[in-house]
């Protein structure tokens, strides 16, 4: 679609493509996986050697969108857990979030949008208010993170977002979403979606490690000082990879190695490139090219499941 036809107002509302696991060959020959497989592999390359605090430009979109979701995580404040039921997963009151997230997001992507693009609200709705979680089964998981990047592309392709927000795209506003994720997951008990427990890379995230291993690269940082507790602890802020590894650890007990094998095997990878390399391979197999994870996203003009070479 051209950006004279997306300024025109030539959006729909996104929908389930993906409805039986036959679909998947159709997705995966889609323009929009290969537009989304693009995106999150540019992503990475762009923050390369690149430290949350080293020097890169932060437009006002960006900050556009930092505001955006201070305000959803203010909501935090207004619905807390409930009490009145315990349970070691999903606390009902997420569901009360979640509905307010889908109440205001129109309110909230016309006050981030200007005006000429107020058209795309309906069609980016649902991508951000499936990237928080499931209120019915108060889950959240890589589909849910997942859903956050294609929000991302549609603001890319809606010309919002640029080529030159390439970095603050990954360490200022998916470092701002994974750390409200990360609140969400805490105050809600949110049960992890579709995890393989100890073998799978991580309950809830897949990027921040895909992300946070390019930030290593070309840096006499070891992937296995990745694991390290002291760096985690001075370091964190600066490394998403550091950063997600001090969650695990703050909220999993007992020895790394038993409950994270796949993070701890991968410590043990010589280079960082290495391990890039294979969590973006990693990434189109366990996560894009699973049916569980992907059977709810939903499709329009932006981004559509439509055969590559139409």
């Amino acid at each position: 679609m051209s950006d004279e036809q997306q300024e025109q107002g030539c959006h729909t509302v996104p929908r389930r493509e993906i409805m039986d696991p036959k679909d998947m060959a159709k997705w995966q020959k889609s323009s929009a996986y290969m537009e989304i497989v693009s995106f999150v592999e540019q992503l990475s390359k762009s923050v390369e050697g690149k430290q949350t605090s080293s020097k890169y430009p932060v437009s006002p979109h960006v900050l556009g969108i930092c505001r955006l979701l201070d305000q959803t995580e203010s909501w935090i404040g207004e619905f807390p857990p409930d009490t009145s039921a315990s349970s070691r997963f999903g606390n009902r009151a997420f569901r009360q979030w979640v509905t307010r997230l889908e109440e205001q997001a129109s309110r909230l992507l016309c006050e981030l949008l200007p005006e000429k693009w107020h058209s795309a609200a309906d069609e980016l709705a649902p991508y951000l208010t499936m990237a928080f979680g499931n209120a019915t089964r108060i889950d959240y998981g890589s589909g849910h993170e997942l859903s956050f990047a294609m929000w991302l592309l549609c603001l890319c392709k809606i010309g919002f977002l640029e080529p030159a927000d390439s970095v603050a795209m990954v360490l200022v506003v998916f470092a701002q979403y994974l750390r409200l994720c990360q609140q969400l997951q805490r105050t809600y008990k949110l049960e992890p979606a579709g995890s393989h427990g100890v073998w799978g890379l991580d309950d809830y995230q897949f990027l921040p490690f895909y992300f946070g291993s390019a930030q290593f690269i070309g840096t006499p940082t070891t992937p296995a000082a990745g694991i390290d507790a002291r760096l985690v602890a001075e370091q964190g802020g600066e490394y998403m990879y550091l950063q997600a590894i001090g969650f695990i650890m703050d909220v999993k007990n007992g020895p790394f190695f038993e409950h994270s094998r796949q993070l701890y095997d991968i410590s043990g990878v010589a280079r960082w490139e290495k391990v890039n390399q294979g969590l973006g391979k990693m990434y189109k197999a366990e996560v894009l090219g699973k049916f569980p994870v992907v059977q709810h996203l939903v499709f329009g003009t932006l981004l559509a499941i439509s055969p590559l070479c139409s």
